[in-house]
């Protein structure tokens, strides 16, 4: 087995003596690389984003950016990683580096003032900068930006959702995002977008009686659970991340399973939709590409950019957790999941997997391979997720529809719900309420009436379950509204 190792920023380094729970953001620290600061531990802030070298969407290589305080140091064994220190450009003996364009960009708008946040900022706005397609022209144009969320140059705001900043404000922030041009020609980072990344390293590393594995198949894995069961299975770590961190968890056993190639295909049949578990969510929202509209309307709204370029739908499932935001908008979309173990597979709808806070039919040795949703997809849609705030915040309600109404009648009804049980659930007193009748708002208030009433919602410090309950029903007569509107337009 060869010795793990990283490259960092352009540097090959051995990953030992780190420990294998060790994140990447200490590991870097450790080697005095202090602009990769961390501010939350649990991936809010955005101070610890780092750039990592991905398999790319439009190009061999996507440069991504990834909370580094969340994935531990031995799951980028093999990779790349480029820091805030190494965007810029070395100068001659003696002279200090050229910045780079967003350094640049952030520099002259006065985009800082502590500067605690701003490498962050940094590598969040670079990974941007760098996605392909973004700028067409060399020169941004000078007017005002084409919407809300997105510069004249094609800057996504969205790329920047997972970064916080305490006192210099978004507006320079923003200015200096929608002021970058396109990448030079000769620019090193932009050309390496044109070499195939790194490939999966089959990884064996172990210190101090704990161990991290990735093995190099699928078969081998599930193997090892099987050998295994205390293992802790993880992909993009923004869940188990936070456990090392905040609670001091550890593990004897960490299996990676991000680079399967078996758990990351993702394909449009003529009867379904196959996401692979270990497929990001920017991913799928970017391979997609609004192919599944409720889909679509729930990436934005998961979590941020800096998570979502990490997290996946097998990991999202597979915590169990009853504020999830992607088994709402499954459950609406008839999805089921497809489980594999050494033994063998098979498929689950995913309204029969959940069986109690935290608990599923998952049996222990088995693995998320691949979520399927049925085609054809019904025709009208909506993700409605209440939460304190607007973007990067867990929901306190989440509610997913699908409808299929011909000729004002409402023929087919799913309702997926988040936060309002000990499990995501279905509203099926709903549903029921609602096939076989005219959609008018007639309907649409007796409806949301028994909306209000399913699940067993629970106080705590997100909301009350009174607020929760009339949030179900308000859902129900904002998507009759939506939909009304839609129609006289």
């Amino acid at each position: 087995m060869v010795a793990a190792r990283i490259t960092v920023n352009g540097k090959e380094t051995p990953i030992a003596p780190a420990t294998p729970h060790t994140t990447v953001l200490d590991f870097l620290r450790e080697r005095g690389l202090t602009g990769t600061k961390e501010g939350c531990a649990e991936g809010e802030c955005g101070a610890c984003s780092v750039l990592v070298a991905r398999p790319g969407v439009d190009k061999p290589t996507d440069w991504v950016a990834v909370n580094a305080c969340l994935v531990p140091v031995a799951a980028l064994d093999g990779q790349e990683v480029v820091t805030s220190e190494g965007l810029a450009t070395p100068g001659a003996p003696g002279t200090p580096p050229a910045l780079h364009p967003v350094q640049e960009e952030m520099a002259v708008r006065g985009g800082s003032q502590c500067g605690y946040c701003t490498p962050g900022f940094i590598c969040s706005m670079a990974a941007e900068y760098y996605r392909p397609g973004r700028c067409a022209h060399p020169e941004p144009a000078a007017d005002a930006a084409a919407d809300a969320e997105h510069g004249p140059n094609g800057f996504d705001l969205h790329a920047l959702s997972g970064n916080l900043c305490r006192c210099t404000g978004y507006r320079p922030i923003r200015d200096a995002a929608y002021a970058v041009g396109a990448p030079a020609e000769d620019d090193p980072l932009a050309l390496r977008r044109e070499q195939s990344p790194p490939g999966p390293a089959a990884t064996e590393y172990a210190l101090d009686d704990s161990a991290f594995l990735r093995p190099g198949t699928l078969a081998e894995t599930l193997r090892l659970l099987r050998d295994r069961p205390d293992a802790v299975v993880v992909a993009g770590s923004t869940d188990w991340g936070v456990e090392v961190n905040i609670r001091a968890r550890r593990a004897d056993c960490v299996v990676a399973v991000d680079r399967l190639p078996e758990l990351r295909e993702l394909r449009v049949e003529s009867d379904s939709v196959v996401i692979g578990a270990a497929q990001t969510l920017t991913e799928i929202e970017r391979r997609l590409d609004g192919t599944v509209p409720l889909l679509a309307e729930l990436f934005p709204q998961f979590a941020s950019r800096l998570i979502r370029n990490s997290a996946t739908l097998g990991g999202n499932l597979g915590t169990g957790s009853p504020i999830g935001d992607s088994p709402p908008v499954l459950l609406a979309l008839e999805a089921s999941v497809l489980l594999a173990d050494a033994d063998g597979e098979r498929e689950v709808p995913l309204a029969d997997y959940f069986t109690g806070y935290r608990q599923s039919v998952r049996r222990s040795g088995e693995l998320i391979r691949a979520v399927r949703v049925p085609l054809p997809l019904s025709p009208v849609t909506a993700f409605h997720k209440i939460a304190k705030r607007r973007f990067d915040d867990i929901s306190s309600v989440a509610v997913a529809f699908a409808l299929d109404i011909e000729d004002g009648v409402v023929r087919k009804a799913r309702i997926g719900l988040g936060g309002v049980a000990a499990t995501p659930i279905r509203a099926l007193a709903t549903e029921a309420a609602l096939e076989g009748r005219p959609w008018t708002a007639e309907t649409a208030r007796a409806a949301a009436g028994i909306l209000r009433a399913q699940g067993t919602p629970m106080d705590d410090h997100r909301a009350s379950a009174e607020y929760r309950s009339a949030m179900l029903g308000q859902s129900l007569l904002k998507l009759y509204a939506q939909t009304t509107e839609a129609v006289s337009s």
